[in-house]
């Protein structure tokens, strides 16, 4: 990649329903900066209220920056983007995400930075895109989480901004609430998504199964988390049940892509983004039941919420300013 000489770094923010993430990038989208923290969660809980979780991320983000000796090593902040909500719809809202908004706002207006209002979704996206070593174009992104269960095709019209279309998802359960509340009554930790997914690594994969609940591209994930439960107080093995809520999630999605009205020649690739998405096991069942697209997956380090593409899009956006302001 042809290096930019004009040294600047970029900043991103992302203030999520359970993490708080900071990140810098330069000139250049080489990550040079990436904290995050967790929002603790009491044990047997199912999450946080909006307030706690906001409380927390104000806490949280002063104390990101106390390691960043030498983070900037002279080259200058030029630009921020900060997810300003959850998905870049009209309606889409949760309070947590005006932390990063009113920090992304205060450091832009006081220091005289480019300023980029995203969301926690294209920060995903771009997280995805750039840890794979992907170039812009168009996409088909497959988002997964516990807020989040959409099939979205994407395009990057402008660098480091995307015009996205819903063409999918679920009607209920998102992936990861179903992980999640299965894992609350089986006393996993939350997030439960690593320890089943360590769990199911025991599992045969033949003695539990879960229904399969597709119609069309609409994905119905209560019904299967509804017979786990029953599974699981008839008795059935911890281990064998996680896989096999490894195996409804993947061939559900599996089901749903199958049946959208666009073919893989229409797209550079499907590109699965999210913390669900970190299951290898999903990644690569979504492979074998899927072999007419090309499928790659955010590195697993910045598939959970990061502030990694965010800063991406913040030195994107930033250049490309630029170089209008040239013409």
């Amino acid at each position: 990649m042809k290096k930019n000489h004009e040294r600047f770094t970029a900043l991103g923010l992302d203030t999520s329903a359970y993490t708080t993430s900071l990140a810098l990038v330069d000139q250049d989208e080489q990550l040079i900066y990436d904290r995050r923290a967790p929002l603790a969660v009491k044990q047997g809980s199912l999450g946080l209220r909006q307030s706690d979780a906001v409380f927390a991320h104000l806490s949280n983000l002063p104390g990101l920056w106390h390691d960043r000796k030498g983070a900037f090593e002279g080259a200058a902040p030029a630009a921020v983007a900060a997810a300003v909500k959850p998905r870049p719809v009209e309606d889409s809202y949760m309070p947590v995400f005006k932390v990063s908004e009113a920090f992304g706002l205060f450091l832009a207006r006081t220091m005289g930075l480019f300023y980029l209002p995203s969301t926690h979704q294209e920060g995903h996206i771009q997280a995805g895109l750039w840890s794979a070593g992907l170039p812009a174009g168009q996409y088909l992104i497959l988002h997964l989480s516990g807020g989040t269960t959409e099939i979205v095709s994407s395009r990057e019209d402008k660098p480091g901004q995307f015009e996205l279309t819903l063409l999918g998802g679920s009607a209920d359960l998102n992936a990861g609430q179903f992980i999640d509340r299965l894992g609350l009554v089986m006393g996993l930790g939350f997030p439960a998504g690593p320890e089943l997914e360590k769990l199911a690594g025991g599992a045969s994969g033949e003695s539990a199964a879960l229904p399969v609940a597709v119609k069309g591209s609409e994905i119905s994930f209560s019904g299967p988390a509804s017979q786990a439960e029953r599974l699981l107080l008839q008795g059935c093995p911890g281990d064998e049940l996680a896989r096999a809520v490894e195996i409804c999630i993947a061939d559900s999605l599996a089901a749903a892509i199958e049946n959208l009205s666009v073919t893989p020649g229409q797209y550079r690739g499907l590109v699965t983004v999210g913390g669900v998405t970190a299951n290898s096991y999903i990644r690569e069942r979504l492979k074998e039941k899927l072999p007419a697209w090309t499928i790659f997956s955010a590195g697993a380090e910045y598939a959970s919420d990061n502030a990694v593409g965010l800063a991406v899009q913040a030195a994107r956006a930033y250049k490309y300013a630029l170089m209008i302001a040239k013409d």
